[in-house]
């Protein structure tokens, strides 16, 4: 059973991902690592190259941003189109497979190959925010999201790239779990990464630029929880350049619309129900 990985990025440096951390800890459950490159302003494309890994098939590529938030999903597209085999793992560039996730995954897929009806992998998310000692959790932040599928059944990356659905109808992909785990960093970057993703996020999202002139960087948010775990070996290195005793979430300032995440917090914790969870799959 061969296996495609893929990916996109863009301006790696400019916004500090951890690109080749990413693609390392994917690298060991794939036959071939599709990275789509988007034209940069910086060195993106070699550091990509400098990898050297022939399972690396790079496609290049000129993003639009009159698309919007949906650009993402346009390129990720262009990549998933450019895989050869018949599964797909995805992985954003600021997000990290943990140890022992990609032998998961490449079990999972050849378990489940057989059975047209799982079209996907779910993995369990660990979203940091403001550093690498805290994770958000409140229902805003996805617990778990599809990251290898089929790639026959005519999905497609939806809206802003965060998962897939099926077909022109947009159904829900069927998955089934796993206990792989995927450690998102996006918002544990140091201060001038964030405040760099707020100016490329601006130019192609008119209502974000509006929301985000009016509240800090990173602002605070009910759900805030201790992360005492091990962060993976491939971005140990990586995060240990760029921890920092400099506080990034702004102070508490109670909004009316926590008391709604603060509640749904409280009946998860109580009943293990996540209620008003937004799902791009259904769970099989």
């Amino acid at each position: 059973m061969a296996v495609s990985g893929f990916t996109i990025v863009r301006n790696a440096t400019l916004l500090d991902f951890p690109l080749e951390a990413s693609l390392a800890s994917v690298l060991p459950a794939v036959d071939e690592m599709v990275v789509n490159v988007g034209v940069s302003d910086d060195d993106t494309l070699a550091r990509v190259h400098a990898i050297g890994d022939a399972r690396i098939r790079v496609v290049e590529s000129r993003w639009n941003p009159e698309r919007g938030t949906a650009m993402l999903a346009d390129e990720t597209q262009r990549a998933m189109a450019a895989c050869r085999c018949p599964w797909g793992i995805y992985i954003q560039a600021d997000e990290v497979l943990g140890d022992g996730g990609a032998a998961e995954l490449r079990s999972m897929i050849e378990r489940h190959d057989s059975d047209r009806k799982v079209e996907g992998v779910l993995v369990d998310y660990r979203h940091f925010y403001g550093g690498f000692d805290a994770v958000a959790t409140n229902r805003k932040w996805y617990a778990r999201e599809t990251r290898a599928l089929r790639l026959d059944i005519d999905a497609r990356s939806y809206r802003d790239a965060q998962g897939f659905r099926v077909g022109p109808e947009q159904r829900r992909i069927r998955c089934v779990p796993s206990s792989a785990v995927i450690y998102h960093y996006g918002w544990a970057r140091p201060a001038w990464a964030l405040s760099a993703k707020r100016s490329e996020d601006a130019t192609f999202d008119a209502a974000r630029r509006a929301q985000d002139a009016a509240r800090p960087l990173l602002p605070w948010i009910p759900g805030i929880k201790p992360f005492a775990g091990e962060h993976p070996a491939a971005a140990r290195a990586w995060i240990a350049e760029r921890r920092t005793a400099a506080p990034l979430i702004a102070p508490f300032r109670p909004q009316w619309h926590h008391l709604r995440l603060v509640a749904s917090g409280w009946i998860e914790q109580s009943t293990g129900w996540r209620p008003f969870a937004y799902r791009n799959y259904a769970r099989i």
